[in-house]
């Protein structure tokens, strides 16, 4: 397994630790869905995300980025973090 795809599955644990310490919603079942609007989650909900997130990474995500899946947030922070790296 090369460093981006290691560095992909850290992301993705940290932001699944991040959106289940905010919600509350078990993390299997984040893992299964991925699609935070089918979880039930509000805009509040989602603005701490997006807080804890760019806390956690030292970033900002834009208005105009569209997190609303689990994988959103991993694919911005990674890109992010790449583009830091170089």
């Amino acid at each position: 397994m090369n460093n981006v795809s290691l560095n992909t599955q850290a992301i993705q644990n940290e932001v699944v630790n991040i959106i289940t310490s905010v919600t509350n919603i078990n993390p299997n079942r984040l893992l299964q869905v991925r699609d935070l609007t089918s979880l039930g989650l509000d805009i509040i909900d989602v603005v701490d995300i997006i807080l804890q997130v760019e806390k956690t990474y030292q970033l900002t995500i834009p208005d105009e980025v569209p997190v609303y899946t689990l994988d959103d947030f991993v694919n911005y922070v990674s890109t992010q973090t790449l583009k830091q790296a170089s």
